[in-house]
């Protein structure tokens, strides 16, 4: 394997409240503790060097690998075939307490199944970012790495003697405040440890714990898969897709993160590098519908009640009157907003790809388009049996009122481009959503508001959208009032009702995206090089538009297109099923990996153009009671 893997040779663990990627040769190289969001202790895929890493790997080389999930799980087994035999890797995180938790676990468990087979384990952990020195403290039932007020505990399964140096069958090593272990196993023999975070010392652990804690875990994911109501076509990518955004929700407050990592780069060797790991307004609001479309009611509550309780703390702690944005485009998991950017230049980056950045510029941008997706969202949600509580709605209904007051103005757009505000028209038709959604949520339950004049702000939107989005020298809708760029997020249009599906404008502004914007099934976001968006370098196609464009085409009655574009489109799925953010023009995942709206997207494409299929093009609203349940009212 070379310095760098690939972006796709990896798997992902996790205990929903943090994450670990797991390459194909055996090396944990991302790892953050003890959420999400925090410094990273593994993290040699940013930097080989610096970055630290937990490899379990064969001691011969030129062994062939591979990776499968344990069927309906998040169980990883990492498999190594050799001339000497076959073993296997099982790596999974038990999963952690609904509240936080600074105490995380992560087993990993070495078998061979055929033959004898000489393993290597080296632990090199690099705390915070590989900015902290660390030490090593080997004892007689573990070793514990520290720094500073953190630390690794490394627990070892069995009665084998830790010490360093030679002994029957295995080898201890200290190399500096690193370990290395070197051991041989025999068909059916196997060896394991448990690396659990602020762990205190170092305890053995039997093999009746680690049964029952890979048992727990097992268990946990089946149960917790089998409460889906979908049963259409594409049923394991789905159930792949959910379980993966699963991995990536921070369970004590249900916030759902963009991707587990930062860094990874769009372009290689190209500086749009970005840290997602937290939760946008936009993605935790699209996750709503996928959630509900699979039967996960709870989850789909929890996001929502996210998504709002950020709209009442803004709304009692912002400051609107000036003109301030009512609710910010991203989050920490916890809810807070401290998101500032910085540079890690001890990193050298993916391949190279620098610089690499945590926290994220973009948070204090504004994008008018986070409340016509939010407010489709409650609306979803409120549609399922979960009402809008006073204070919630005295918040919605004091956003409506902003953004009457704000939408005819340039923002930054969807895309977080940094090359300055333009009129977007994708803004600008969300904002029509956000209007549409809040008269309807207030006429249908008898709400307080001033209905006549979101009445009017909204159709003034609509005209405006469709006459200065419309270009008429393109005949198709653009991506702002002054260009003649086409933009895929304009897929949404027909998906969020703003226009018919088999409207002439429409049908004309798909021909145009597929002549310029769709490669073999794969769409790119816009053309940079067209529309400059204050980066250089270019990028690959958006996994998250080519499923909008399943969706779009199947509901503009093209059913068959639809369908080669989904099954294309699963083609270029890792070997587990998994989707980074985009897909290059080789055919290679780029962007930070899993991605979230990615694995939405497929979700919701999946549930539409399956009941399409079944029920003929058009109208999808009967999916969600097809789902089944009403949402508890709290």
């Amino acid at each position: 394997m070379n310095r760098y893997p690939e972006i796709s040779d990896h798997g992902l663990i996790g205990d929903l409240q943090t994450a670990a990627l797991v390459s194909t040769d055996g090396t944990i190289d991302w790892f953050c503790f003890p959420r999400f969001d925090s410094p990273s202790v593994f993290a040699s895929l940013l930097d080989a060097d610096k970055g630290g890493h937990f490899k379990i790997s064969p001691q011969a080389s030129g062994c062939e690998s591979k990776q499968l999930y344990f069927p309906d799980s998040a169980m990883l087994i990492t498999r190594f075939m050799t001339e000497d035999g076959v073993g296997e890797v099982m790596d999974f995180m038990p999963i952690a307490p609904m509240h936080g938790t600074d105490r995380h676990r992560l087993v990993r468990v070495i078998t061979v199944v055929r033959g004898t087979m000489t393993f290597v384990v080296d632990v090199k952990p690099r705390f915070d970012y590989g900015r902290a020195k660390h030490t090593l403290e080997v004892t007689d039932h573990g070793y514990v790495f520290r720094s500073g007020q953190t630390h690794l505990t490394l627990n070892p399964t069995g009665d084998r003697d830790l010490s360093v140096g030679q002994h029957d069958g295995y080898t201890v090593e200290r190399i500096g405040d690193d370990l290395r272990m070197t051991i041989t196993l025999q068909q059916g023999q196997s060896a394991g440890t448990m690396l659990e975070t602020m762990g205190g010392h170092p305890r053995r652990i039997s093999q009746a714990e680690v049964d029952k804690l890979t048992g727990d875990t097992t268990t946990f994911w089946r149960n917790w898969l089998g409460q889906t109501t979908y049963r259409g076509r594409w049923r394991e990518m789905v159930s792949r897709s959910a379980m993966t955004l699963k991995l990536m929700t921070y369970a004590p407050t249900g916030a759902l993160v963009a991707a587990p990592t930062a860094g990874l780069p769009e372009q290689v060797g190209g500086e749009r590098n970005w840290d997602y790991r937290y939760t946008w307004i936009r993605d935790a609001s699209f996750s709503v519908y996928a959630l509900l479309g699979l039967g996960y009611a709870g989850e789909a509550a929890a996001f929502g009640q996210w998504v709002r309780d950020r709209v009442i703390e803004q709304s009692q702690n912002g400051d609107t009157a000036n003109g301030e944005s009512p609710l910010r485009i991203m989050y920490r998991v916890d809810g807070s907003s401290d998101l500032t950017e910085e540079t890690l230049d001890h990193f050298e980056g993916w391949r190279g790809s620098r610089p690499v950045r945590i926290g994220n510029g973009a948070a204090g941008q504004l994008q008018l388009d986070i409340y016509g997706e939010a407010l489709d969202a409650i609306a979803r949600i409120d549609s399922q049996g979960l009402q809008v509580a006073y204070k919630g709605w005295r918040a919605v209904a004091g956003i409506i009122d902003w953004l009457c007051d704000h939408w005819n103005q340039p923002d930054e757009g969807i895309w977080e481009t940094r090359g300055g505000r333009k009129d977007f028209t994708y803004g600008r038709m969300q904002s029509w959503v956000a209007l549409d959604r809040a008269i309807r949520l207030a006429e249908g339950r008898g709400r307080p508001a001033d209905i006549n004049r979101w009445r009017t702000e909204r159709d003034a939107i609509y005209e405006q959208v469709m006459t200065k989005g419309w270009n008429d020298n393109r005949k198709a809708f653009t991506q702002h009032y002054d260009t003649d760029v086409l933009d895929s997020s304009l897929l949404m249009m027909p998906l969020m009702g703003f226009v018919s599906p088999f409207d002439p404008m429409w049908l004309a502004t798909l021909d145009a995206m597929k002549s310029e914007l769709v490669s073999d099934s794969l769409v790119y976001r816009y053309n940079p090089s067209a529309s400059p968006d204050g980066l250089a370098g270019g990028e690959g196609t958006f996994s998250l538009c080519t499923f909008w464009y399943v969706d779009a085409l199947a509901r503009s009655g093209r059913l068959s297109d639809a369908e080669l574009v989904m099954e294309k489109m699963h083609t270029y799925a890792n070997h587990l099923g998994l989707y980074s953010e985009e897909i290059s023009v080789t055919g290679k995942q780029l962007g930070n990996f899993p991605q979230a709206f990615s694995h939405l997207s497929l979700i919701n494409a999946a549930i539409n153009l399956d009941y399409q299929l079944d029920h003929g093009a058009g109208d999808v609203e009967p999916v969600l009671a097809r789902a089944g349940g009403l949402i508890p009212a709290t």
